[in-house]
């Protein structure tokens, strides 16, 4: 079986994707984003205006790099002859860095318990790639299938890559901990039961060599890890032979109510002035034992003149490998997530979000997010929210979004003007989502 790595398959990311927080930027936000707002923080299920909240269909996609610039006027006119190597700016580097996170929301549903305690139950199924520390020119090369004019060096001394694809079912609940007439502090917690569907990663402590193009020569120094599970697919994923894990997400949520004066009075009826949310989510991982992991030896000079696009293959052809274990675990994005958000009027708040990737640098058995920092500006009603996210995010980009939810519809993405103004933005997402809330009289 033929398992495309990184390499292959970010060079087809940009241009899969015609639109392409992070995932749900904005919506996750918005004091009516109900159960889809306990996958930023979990306890913001308690304490609403909701009695019962149902999610039909979620659907996000982020996808990122500093290597790429993508001009989305271009490929918006291209009528699909947008070419991702010739038509984009590229930047490379000796360290580039890709993303790309695709997140369905499946059918999901929370509903208040008593005045103090809400459940909800989640379905997800989730599909996450990292590539970090890659040789820009290196990874050109790759794509195009060593066909290259240009000598170059290379030194990717801390090369990690890593695709995990899986499904989840959270069970959240939560609680309000305080009630003191003024200030309000909730709770909540997802206990996740894992289903993977596999992935693979590639690592080197250091990846050091020359290409020659007159000779179609590649001379490396150094090792290669490679390892994928069993019957893993990246081109084609099945969720068969699904493998189990336990994940964890963990929020708490202040809130100051300067005008509640009834002390029986519920919290959404007296809107608060400030709220302040943290939250930790994607604890956990799945260990896969049913897998292949080998190690090449890549202190070699080969010629590239026979490389067919298979990079698994290619390596097997030419270099030295040893298998180094059957089974590896592969851990969440862990991520921690700030909010302060504050109320200027009855419907109009502003925000300021930081989502902080918790995973250590260059872990080839992880995914993470990029960090970002965003603020948010919004128009917020029961039945339709405006929003428009400002953000810094890593691979230093800005990027400027808008969004809208309308009853049961929510669309929006926190770059789409950001990509339509810039000739090279270096991060794209988009989101939208259908769902059934019940309010409370």
């Amino acid at each position: 079986m033929k398992h495309s790595l990184p390499l292959i398959l970010l060079g087809l990311l940009f241009y899969s994707l015609n639109f392409s927080a992070q995932n749900y930027t904005g919506n996750t936000v918005d004091n009516y984003s109900g159960i889809n707002g306990a996958v930023y923080n979990p306890s913001n299920i308690v304490g609403t205006s909701f009695r019962a909240d149902v999610n039909l269909i979620s659907v996000s996609a982020f996808g990122g790099s500093d290597y790429f610039g993508i001009n989305l006027s271009d490929i918006l006119k291209s009528d699909g002859g947008f070419d991702i190597e010739e038509d984009s700016e590229r930047f490379p580097t000796n360290s580039n860095n890709f993303i790309f996170s695709a997140d369905v929301l499946g059918p999901s549903f929370m509903f208040n318990l008593n005045k103090k305690s809400s459940i909800g139950i989640i379905t997800r199924a989730r599909g996450f790639l990292n590539l970090r520390g890659i040789n820009g020119e290196l990874y050109e090369t790759v794509v195009d299938d060593f066909d290259s004019d240009n000598d170059f060096d290379f030194d990717s001394s801390n090369l990690a890559g890593t695709i995990h694809v899986w499904g989840e079912i959270g069970l959240t609940y939560g609680r309000i901990l305080m009630d003191k007439q003024q200030h309000m502090l909730k709770g909540g917690v997802t206990l996740k039961y894992l289903q993977g569907a596999g992935g693979l990663f590639i690592s080197s402590p250091g990846l050091q060599g020359q290409y020659t193009a007159a000779t179609e020569n590649l001379t490396s120094q150094g090792s290669l890890n490679f390892g994928t599970t069993n019957d893993f697919n990246n081109n084609d994923v099945e969720f068969n032979n699904l493998t189990s894990g336990f994940g964890l997400d963990l929020g708490f949520t202040y809130q100051w109510h300067p005008n509640k004066d009834d002390e029986d009075s519920r919290y959404y009826q007296d809107p608060y002035k400030l709220k302040i949310g943290v939250s930790v989510t994607d604890i956990g991982s799945i260990n896969y034992k049913d897998a292949d992991v080998r190690t090449y030896d890549m202190n070699a000079s080969v010629s590239t003149a026979t490389y067919d696009e298979d990079i698994e293959e290619f390596l097997d052809n030419n270099y030295n490998n040893a298998e180094t274990g059957e089974s590896f675990k592969l851990n969440l994005p862990t991520a921690l997530h700030v909010l302060v958000d504050y109320r200027i009027t009855k419907k109009f708040l502003v925000s300021g979000q930081a989502s902080l990737s918790l995973v250590k640098e260059n872990n080839e058995l992880s995914n993470s997010i990029i960090n970002t920092v965003t603020v948010m500006p919004r128009l917020e009603t029961k039945w339709f929210s405006l929003f428009a996210p400002l953000s810094a995010r890593q691979y230093g980009d800005v990027a400027f979004g808008a969004g809208f939810r309308l009853g049961p519809l929510s669309i929006g993405s926190g770059s789409v003007l950001s990509n339509l103004l810039s000739d090279s933005s270096k991060t794209t997402d988009v989101f939208v989502g259908l769902k059934i809330p019940v309010y409370r009289k």
